[in-house]
């Protein structure tokens, strides 16, 4: 099999992976297209990869087999030489385009083989652990397709995803405790005086539990007041749509406060106007990000940062692109919204059955 150039993804491939993420990934549809024409591609490569390796383990029969499997399919897309599906074939593009290093993606698919065996975490830093691998890493590698690999912007890139998949973590306790898993610290149940196997045969929220879901919403608020500094780091016409997502995923934890801490019978949604609001707010506050606090990186996501780090030269600010990105991208958020209401008011007269 001929290696693949590294200039370009080949259509259909790209095509493929677009079609795979419109049936099964609605969120990173909406995120991508507040990305830049040059990156979009990229990453809908990328993501198409790492929905696939998710859906084999978190599938297949033998989680360990499908990891064998997604890591010697790894080795051919590094080689040059990818397999048959169009994920691989765009993937190898933009590890050749953006001389991607693999060590995210091994830890990526050692985060999924977690999932798949059902592993809990004592402790926050445990939990941290799972984060990095599970979610810094998308944030590593979109760093990469961004251009930056500074080690300061890759520290709060992991550490958005960290964030975020805590905030994922927190808004669905109840839906996970139903499938039989917990991801909420071991540890803080013990505090609680709570019992792990007796939650999950019967979840409710009380107030001990919404104690502990309140914890880490406050872990998760802490890694989302380091990001702006990071964001600054970023091309301009990158960092609007990443600075909304660390507000939009912040503002999921706050829905969650809002409910009384109750993600066990209630699921927090972040309304389509509420969002176009949000994005209007990052781009007023894009303008203090450069003035931010530095910080150490979390622990759970230094190993990322070492595999991946190397100084790259400082951004141009561009205004007026940046002004006419924000109103692009505001008036995207409305789109979206009055699509949603059309789908809302579509579905309300339908009958029960067909819901």
């Amino acid at each position: 099999m001929h290696a693949l150039s590294p200039e370009r993804i080949g259509a259909d491939d790209l095509t493929a992976c677009a079609r795979e993420l419109r049936a099964g990934s609605k969120s990173f549809n909406a995120a991508a297209r507040l990305l830049p024409a040059r990156v979009r591609a990229s990453a809908t490569a990328l993501y198409a990869f790492c929905r696939d390796a998710d859906d084999l383990v978190d599938h297949g029969a033998d989680p360990a087999a499908s990891v064998a499997a997604l890591r010697a399919r790894l080795d051919a897309i590094y080689a040059g030489r990818p397999g048959a599906l169009p994920c691989d074939r765009a993937l190898a593009a933009v590890v050749e385009r953006h001389q991607l290093p693999r060590a995210p993606l091994d830890a990526l698919i050692e985060g999924f083989e977690w999932d798949a065996r059902g592993r809990r975490y004592a402790t926050l830093a445990e939990l941290e652990d799972y984060c990095a691998r599970v979610a810094g890493t998308v944030g590593a590698m979109m760093a990469v397709l961004m251009g930056t690999r500074s080690p300061e912007a890759l520290a709060r890139a992991c550490e958005l995803g960290v964030a975020m998949q805590m905030t994922n973590i927190a808004r669905d306790v109840g839906e996970d405790a139903r499938k039989g898993r917990l991801y909420l610290p071991l540890e803080w149940f013990a505090e609680a005086g709570l019992e792990p196997e007796r939650f999950l045969a019967a979840p409710s929220a009380c107030p001990r539990v919404r104690g502990i879901i309140q914890r880490l919403l406050d872990a998760a608020d802490g890694l989302y007041a380091r990001i702006d500094r990071g964001v600054a780091r970023l091309a301009p016409a990158c960092r609007p749509g990443i600075h909304a997502a660390r507000l939009i995923y912040a503002d999921i934890g706050r829905v969650v406060r809002d409910n009384g801490h109750d993600s066990i019978s209630r699921r927090a949604v972040v309304p389509g106007h509420r969002k176009a609001w949000l994005l209007a707010k990052s781009y007023v506050l894009l303008a203090m990000a450069a003035r931010a606090p530095d910080h150490p990186p979390l622990a759970a996501i230094g190993f990322l940062v070492d595999a991946v780090a190397r100084p790259d030269p400082p951004a141009v600010e561009t205004p007026s692109r940046l002004a006419a990105r924000a109103i692009f991208v505001i008036e995207l958020f409305q789109r979206l919204e009055a699509q949603e209401r059309m789908a809302a008011a579509r579905m309300a007269g339908r009958p029960h059955s067909a819901i």
